[in-house]
Order: structure tokens, then C-alpha cells, then sequence
């Protein structure tokens, strides 16, 4: 069984990478771009989507106002970004936002904007699929009928994928993203120059449609109209922080290819987004948040179709080759839009445990060199909400931002008291002038960034926002409780000045069920040990057994007394815990260490037909103070058939996991005479 795993795992992983070999991990600016940045340049298929949406609830005379918006939308990506490349100059060990917060503002800060970064990056899985299966539905309806399933395949491949390596992923991920880049500028383009240079009458296919609106909305209503709509197209700034979170896997020097890649990501993504919008005012492309509400005149059988969809069915023409070339890039960027959360959540959980927040398991690499269990973690977490919200994209959308939102303003603030604190010491002009632009810049982005938190928690705290804010407070208690119980086990396990002080006296004790050849190695080895009292005990459940046992004790005349324990019940593990424990009470600075005889097989049925009692003693008896558990292995014969060596080259190839045997020449002398030591691969106890 554990070889047909090992088989399955290689096939799907791929061979285990060496620790010698995670500098040939690191990323190029041209492949960090779609890994980092895919999320945000992948934005544009969906928020001019929500934008138009909530707009639509005033009616189509609202669509006025989404340029505006966009606008809007534009100075505050180019703020953050702006503002994150002073953040990865300034911490370019991979911490980004947490350690910013921490650093500056203190440990409850960093706890918070932990949290709500490790959120956001769950919602950005959900969202960026459930968002390019939409896409895809447009013009496959199979894949309409069944979003939910494809939208779980999608995530269970994208974590296949990552947990074959970053640069592996990375490369793999390149060309669609760049793809995407194209297809879209390009249909950018080529829509304006068939407008405005070829005088073409470009009509969108539901330009011609009658909606009405939802609600009359005038005044206030409209002003927050407004800036809901703007917080809902303000989703098209997340995974701007994942880039300041991944400095570590960019290739040297760190800080500025990071720095670039932020450059470059707001430039393309400010670019598409608002090209879209433009040609969506030009053509009178409408899109509503009812359809079956809204439009009071259309088509028989009119289906919406995503914005990016229907520019490309208007541009390219209906039916075109190009127009499945744009939806399908656009659903393709969409499902690897997530892999910047596959790429972001696992190094910030490992900072997280190594911090001592998160489990242990999560700051560790895999064989793959990936966070593996991150990047599980964060798979199963996306399903869930996948699932949970049936991939409807404009209901988990709700729930979006308020995290990544969280985060920025949080981590402005902290850079605000970074220039500060580094602008008490610093005596040089050019230095200074440097530390004021870039708090300046800081300064503005925490504004910016603020404003819109604030419009985000108003417009969509009872739409859904609320969910990500309890799941925000339950990952900060869950956080806090992990690290006050990492301190508390620090504490307990932390030596005295004193020097330790050694047990009066060891007492052994061999289990013993039949008087069989691992019986006689436990035996052996136990005296081999030179206690200071040695006997050996065993259960009475059998009448018969038991004197069948004692005759042949007897006629061997072992130099090892043997102590017969009643058992009315006829169980095992009661009554041995009862005379270890009598042992011990006898005096606190005694120690009693159990020899436990064990079956090693060679295949994993034969576990199936040996009981495990060993194995139930063995984890009973770790609970009690003062006692020290030896296995005593004794190989069968199908362990013969191991092919040992290629095991070993097997386990050379992937991490460290410890000797796998205690050599023969370690052994005691008494031990050998008794049989083979041929080590084993698992063991399997058996008392039968």
C-alpha cells in the first residue's frame, strides 16, 4: 500500500526536489508577473461586471456614471501600488503586510492583518473560479449546468499543479496569462479603431434591450448607489499585496524585481480595465443584476452573457473564432487567477508558524520545495465556499475586499511610523528627502485606502461582508490561542539551572503473551539493559493459556521471574497500566521502562491479520509519568522480501526522516544470538 501511494504521488508530484535546489525555484520578473499578479490583471473580467451591475439597479440611464467609477477605481489601484513598492524596498523578507504591522504597530496588528489577509486569499480562490466558469458558461452551457462541479475540479487542479513547485506552476501559468493580456488589449483596440478610425457603429448585443430599474434612486440613494458601486469595482485591487507577501521568490536583486513587477502590474491592470469600461459606454453594452426583473424587452430566450463576452461577440462578431478565443482566455486567466493565492497564502501561513501562530506543519516544504500544506489548506477552505455558495459569483463577491482592505490601510499606517521612526536618526539630506516622499506616499495610500474600508464595511456589511469579518475575528482568536499554547509548552519544556537528577532505580518490565521468538529477544535485550529489578508479566485472560504458559516457563528455566495479572474482564491494557503504575508508586524517583515485543511484516494486509494491542499499550502507557516504552521489533519472514536498497534511495530523495534502523553494531551482544536483525520497513504490534 505505502509503495502504490508513493507511486501515485511521484506520478502526480512529480520527483522530490532537493533543499540544494530551491534557488533554481526562484522567479524572473517575465514569470513572477502571471504568477503574483494574475489575480489583479485577471480583475478586469469581473469588476467592470460588477460595476455595470450595480449600477443597473437605478436603471440604464446609471451607466452614465461607470467611467466615473472606473476612475475612481484607478487612482486608488495606482495609490496602493504606488504604496507597495515603498513596502517592498522596506521588508524584503517576505512578511509583507504582517510584518509591516507587526513591526510597527505591534503584534495584535500584525494578529489582525494576518487574519484578514488569510481570508481574502480563500475568497480569492472562490471568486477567480466560480468567476471564470461564468465566463466559460457563456458560450459552453454544459459548463452553466454544472458550475459547481467544474468549479471544484478547477481548484483540485490548480493544487495538483502548485504542489509540483513554484517555478514549475509558474512557467506553466505564464503563457495563459500572458495570452489573456493580449486577447483582451487586443480587443481593445481593435474596437477603438473600428469606431474611431473606421467609423464602424459597434452595438453591443444588449444595447438594444429595454431594463427598468430595481428602485427609484435619487439623492442619498444614489450617492450610496454610487460608492457601492465603487467598492464593489475596487475588487479589482486584490492580489496587489500578494507580490510584497512573495519578495522571497523573486530572483536577485529581490526588492526591485518585486518593485517592477508592481509597476508593471498596475500599469497592464489599470489599462484593461479601463479600455473595458470605455468600450462598454461606446458600444451601450448593458448588464443587469436580475435579468428576469430588469429587462422588460428583449429576445425571446436572452441569456446574459459576461461583459468581456459580449465586447468580444461585438468587436470579433457572434459566432467568430476570436469571440471563443476572448471567452476562453478569460476563464482561463480567471481559474489561475488563484494560483496567486496558492502563491501567497502558503509563504504567509509558514511565516505564520514560524512565528508561532499557525501549526508547525505549515512552515515545513514538501518535496516539491512547495508549502504543501498550505497550499491544502487553502484548497479545501476554497471548496467549501465554493460549494457553500453554489459559485455564484455576485454573492461571494460580497463577502470580497474587506480583508485585503483590512490589510492595506493597516500596513500604510505602520509604513507611516517606519519613515517616522527611521527619520529620527537619519542625518543625511538625500536620505531624507527620500524617507519624506515615501512616507508622503504612505500617508496618501492609508487615506485612500481607509476611505474606501469604510465604504466597503458601509455598502456591503449586510450584503455578506459580515461573514468575512466573524471568519476574520474567529482566525484572529484561533491565532492567539495557537501561540499561547506554543508559549505555554516553551515554558514546560524549558530546563532547570539544577542538574538533572538521575531515577534511584530502573525497573523492567517484558510483556509477554506466548513464550514465541520475540518474546525471548525482549527478554534479552531487557537484560542486556542491567536493570535494577527485571521481570516479566502477563495477562491472565485464557485459564488454560496462562498454565500452559508457566509450564514452559518453567521447563526453559528463564533466569526472568514471571508475574501472572488477573483479568476477570478479560481485558489487556487495565490491568498492565495497574501493576506499571504499582511499581512506580513505590518510590517518585523510580523509573519503570516496558519491553514490548512486536511483529514487523513485510506486506500491509498482514497488519490486518495481527491485533494491535502493542500499539494500544504503547500509546497508553506514553501518558503515564515516569514511564519509558522500548518496541522490541522481530522481523517475519515476508520482511525478506523488501528491496531495501531502493528503498533507501527512495528516502534519500525526498526530506530527511530520520535513521530508518538502529545498526547492528549498536546492539547489545546478548541480543544477536536470538535471531536476524534484518531491520523492517513498518511494524505492526501483535501480542497473539
Amino acid at each position: 500500500m505505502a509503495r502504490s501511494t508513493s507511486l501515485l504521488k511521484r506520478l502526480l508530484l512529480g520527483r522530490p526536489f532537493r533543499s540544494d535546489r530551491l534557488q533554481h525555484t526562484l522567479l524572473p520578473k517575465r514569470v513572477a508577473l502571471p504568477v503574483f499578479a494574475s489575480d489583479a490583471l485577471s480583475s478586469v473580467a469581473y469588476a467592470p461586471d460588477e460595476i455595470l451591475l450595480t449600477l443597473s439597479i437605478a436603471g440604464a440611464s446609471a451607466y452614465l456614471f461607470s467611467p466615473w467609477v472606473a476612475l475612481a477605481v484607478v487612482v486608488v489601484m495606482l495609490t496602493v501600488v504606488a504604496s507597495y513598492r515603498q513596502n517592498v524596498h522596506a521588508y524584503p523578507s517576505g512578511g509583507g503586510d504582517y510584518e509591516v504591522a507587526t513591526v510597527n504597530l505591534g503584534p495584535r496588528f500584525g494578529i489582525g492583518v494576518a487574519s484578514a489577509l488569510l481570508v481574502d486569499y480563500v475568497l480569492t480562490v472562490a471568486v477567480s473560479v466560480s468567476s471564470g466558469v461564468a465566463n466559460l458558461g457563456s458560450v459552453v452551457p454544459f459548463v452553466a449546468e454544472h458550475k459547481v462541479l467544474i468549479a471544484v475540479s478547477a481548484v483540485v487542479l490548480l493544487t495538483a499543479l502548485n504542489l509540483r513547485g513554484l517555478r514549475e506552476s509558474g512557467n506553466l501559468f505564464a503563457i495563459p496569462t500572458y495570452g489573456f493580456m493580449i486577447v483582451i488589449v487586443g480587443m481593445i483596440v481593435t474596437g477603438l479603431v473600428r469606431v474611431f478610425v473606421l467609423g464602424h457603429d459597434l452595438r453591443a448585443p444588449s444595447a438594444d434591450l429595454v431594463i427598468q430599474a430595481e428602485h427609484s434612486v435619487t439623492g442619498f440613494a444614489l450617492v450610496f448607489l454610487l460608492l457601492r458601486t465603487f467598492s464593489s469595482g475596487c475588487a479589482a485591487l486584490t492580489g496587489v499585496e500578494a507580490i510584497s507577501n512573495g519578495v522571497p521568490a523573486f530572483k536577485a536583486p529581490k526588492s526591485r524585481n518585486a518593485a517592477t513587477t508592481l509597476l508593471l502590474l498596475g500599469t497592464v491592470a489599470v489599462t484593461m480595465l479601463v479600455g473595458i469600461i470605455w468600450l462598454a459606454r461606446l458600444t451601450g453594452l448593458q448588464f443587469v443584476e436580475d435579468p428576469a426583473l430588469q429587462i422588460v424587452s428583449g429576445p425571446d430566450g436572452y441569456v446574459q452573457k459576461t461583459v468581456t463576452t459580449q465586447l468580444g461577440e461585438t468587436v470579433f462578431g457572434s459566432g467568430s473564432v476570436l469571440l471563443y478565443v476572448v471567452a476562453g482566455v478569460t476563464a482561463l486567466i480567471l481559474f489561475l487567477a488563484a494560483n496567486t493565492a496558492f502563491n501567497g497564502f502558503p509563504v504567509l501561513g509558514s511565516i505564520l508558524a514560524q512565528d508561532r501562530y499557525l501549526p508547525r506543519q505549515l512552515h515545513t516544504r514538501g518535496d516539491r520545495l512547495a508549502f504543501s500544506n498550505g497550499i491544502v489548506f487553502l484548497a479545501v477552505a476554497a471548496i467549501v465556499l465554493i460549494v457553500g455558495f453554489q459559485a455564484e459569483v455576485t454573492k461571494l463577491i460580497q463577502l470580497y475586499i474587506v480583508g485585503v482592505f483590512v490589510s492595506f490601510t493597516l500596513s500604510q499606517a505602520g509604513m507611516i511610523r517606519h519613515w517616522n521612526r527611521h527619520l529620527r536618526t537619519e542625518r543625511d539630506p538625500v536620505a531624507r528627502r527620500r524617507m519624506v516622499r515615501s512616507r508622503a506616499i504612505n500617508g496618501f495610500g492609508m487615506g485612500m485606502t481607509g476611505a474606501v474600508l469604510v465604504i466597503v464595511l458601509i455598502t456591503k456589511f449586510l450584503l455578506g461582508a459580515w461573514i468575512a469579518i466573524v471568519a476574520m475575528g474567529l482566525m484572529y482568536g484561533l491565532m492567539v490561542a495557537i501561540r499561547r499554547h506554543y508559549d505555554r509548552v516553551a515554558v514546560e519544556l524549558t530546563p532547570d539551572d539544577g542538574r538533572p537528577v538521575l531515577p534511584a532505580r530502573n525497573h523492567a518490565i517484558v510483556l509477554v503473551s506466548k513464550l514465541h521468538q520475540p518474546t525471548m529477544r525482549a527478554i534479552a535485550y531487557a537484560r542486556a539493559t542491567r536493570p535494577d529489578t527485571l521481570t516479566a508479566v502477563t495477562v491472565n485472560v485464557d485459564e488454560a493459556d496462562t498454565r500452559e504458559l508457566q509450564q514452559e516457563w518453567e521447563r526453559r528455566e528463564l533466569p526472568v521471574p514471571l508475574t501472572v495479572v488477573d483479568s476477570p474482564y478479560r481485558e489487556i491494557t487495565r490491568p498492565i497500566l495497574n501493576f506499571v503504575a504499582s511499581t512506580r508508586r513505590q518510590s517518585p524517583r523510580d523509573v519503570v521502562t516496558v519491553f514490548i515485543p512486536e511483529y514487523v511484516v513485510g506486506h500491509w494486509w498482514e497488519n490486518l491479520l495481527h491485533n494491535q494491542s502493542a500499539l494500544r499499550l504503547k500509546g497508553r502507557l506514553l501518558f503515564e509519568p515516569g514511564v519509558m516504552v522500548t518496541s522490541v521489533p522481530w522481523q517475519l519472514a515476508s520482511t525478506a522480501n523488501k528491496n531495501l536498497d531502493r528503498l533507501d534511495k527512495a528516502l534519500s530523495q525526498g526530506p530527511p526522516r530520520g535513521p530508518r534502523a538502529v545498526p547492528r553494531s549498536t546492539l547489545p551482544p546478548t541480543v544477536a544470538p536470538i535471531g536476524s536483525d534484518q531491520p523492517g520497513e513498518s511494524s505492526g504490534g501483535d501480542r497473539d
